[in-house]
């Protein structure tokens, strides 16, 4: 078997590891290393794991992660999923399928200081689940609704998924922020019109909760401005360049520990669980990473990647062929495995074929594009059959809700999804107009 045939075989062998619920960092550590080992040998892989993993975990770039994720353990413990959703019930829950819109802005606002799908999503069930179905809202529209809004998390930034896909990509995190946002609002608003159409066509699944006192609206509204204020200093001040990354993710902490410290939410027990959950996730994404970094050794020893890239050049497709057919991989990828585990297992592989064909782009531009695509796809694997994690998620928050139901009500969700990823493969500037003016 040639070195490529025997990269191709665990490449595949991998990717069933994983679906078969092996723990990715194990699975990429266990098949790359074998793999190395195989086509160099045991000694020049100890030469490697003297090197590689430090390498891979001792970037500066990387710091910003347990950040983002304090930032998210603190605003979940800070009670702002509550703030926000009652914002935004204050200004549309009164309306047909008011509830629902209301619980996807209170998805969007709590992902924009959170950063994870699932996070946001299990967060916003605690607050939003018990006051849509207390209307009377059908279990299939509430729980497909949480499922979607979750999923919000990971294109608003901060996002997880894309500082990983940046440091993998050695791309800028603060552009691929910026280029996520457009995108995010059209997935935001997306969502709210595919509620209305849905409510449209069956009046009875989302009947309009009772209308606020002016009053209490103004309250409410303005009771949600932290996150506001939050969100725009750690987006404006990447915009404007007056801090880093990393520096945004450390600000946004601390002021989000400081809203839960006046508001009575953080004393010790929350704020030493806080750091708990950080320092735990940290350590799973790390170790994720370290597995990674010997799993994409092997490949470009294997040369797949490479011979990957020359057989479809040779192939005569053109580039727009080539790039849909590899987000349709994504998609089907997506139904059977994780979103972190998605990516960075394909990425090492697509990347380089992806920037090395010739869309009218610079291959920066190339990169961010192709990296808010993913996400995008990602985003519609998680509430997508037979996994669908955050349908999982959610519909466990809802016992009383068949899991077909919650899968029926994630439909108009998808729709919207694919729509999402049409826009941005007929108008790549969506989403890199933004990022082009740093």
């Amino acid at each position: 078997m040639t070195d490529i045939g025997f990269g191709a075989l665990l490449f595949g062998v991998c990717l069933m590891l994983v679906a078969l619920r092996m723990p990715v960092a194990v699975a990429m550590f266990v098949v790359g290393g074998f793999g190395f080992a195989s086509l160099a040998s045991w000694p020049a892989f100890f030469n490697l794991l003297n090197t590689a993993p430090f390498g891979r975990v001792s970037s500066y770039t990387l710091s910003v992660l347990p950040l983002f994720l304090l930032m998210g353990h603190l605003a979940t413990r800070a009670g702002l999923s509550r703030l926000l959703f009652d914002a935004a019930r204050a200004c549309v829950g009164h309306r047909r399928g008011g509830l629902a819109v209301s619980t996807i802005g209170g998805c969007a606002g709590f992902g924009a200081v959170c950063g994870s799908s699932i996070a946001t999503g299990a967060t916003m069930a605690a607050v939003a689940l018990p006051e849509m179905r207390r209307h009377g809202y059908s279990g299939a529209l509430a729980t497909g609704t949480l499922a979607a809004g979750g999923t919000l998390g990971i294109l608003f930034p901060p996002s997880i998924i894309l500082v990983l896909y940046a440091v993998i990509t050695e791309q800028s995190i603060g552009k691929l922020f910026l280029a996520a946002l457009v995108p995010g609002i059209i997935a935001m608003l997306g969502y709210a019109a595919a509620i209305g159409v849905y409510v449209r066509m069956n009046p009875a699944a989302g009947p309009a909760a009772p209308p606020m006192p002016f009053g209490e609206r103004i309250r409410r509204i303005g009771k949600a401005w932290p996150v506001a204020a939050i969100f725009l200093t750690v987006i404006g001040g990447i915009y404007l360049g007056v801090f880093t990354p990393t520096e945004a993710a450390a600000i946004g902490s601390a002021a989000i520990a400081l809203v839960a410290l006046v508001s009575g939410r953080l004393g010790w027990s929350a704020l030493s669980a806080s750091l708990l959950d950080t320092a735990r996730a940290t350590g799973m994404i790390f170790l994720i990473l370290i597995g990674a970094e010997v799993f994409n050794a092997f490949l470009a020893l294997s040369q797949v990647p490479a011979s990957l890239a020359d057989a479809l050049a040779a192939s005569g497709l053109a580039p727009m062929v080539i790039l849909i057919g590899i987000l349709l991989v994504y998609l089907v990828l997506g139904c059977v495995m994780d979103s972190l585990a998605m990516i960075l297992l394909t990425v090492p592989v697509f990347f380089p074929l992806v920037t090395g064909l010739e869309f009218g782009y610079t291959q920066e531009e190339i990169a961010i594009w192709f990296g808010v695509m993913a996400l995008i796809v990602v985003e519609i694997g998680l509430i997508t059959p037979p996994i669908g994690l955050n349908v999982y998620a959610i519909n466990a928050m809802d016992p009383g809700v068949p899991l077909a139901e919650s899968f029926r009500g994630t439909v108009p969700f998808l729709l919207s999804g694919f729509v999402l990823l049409a826009i941005l493969l007929w108008a790549p500037g969506v989403c890199l107009w933004l990022s082009g003016l740093i």
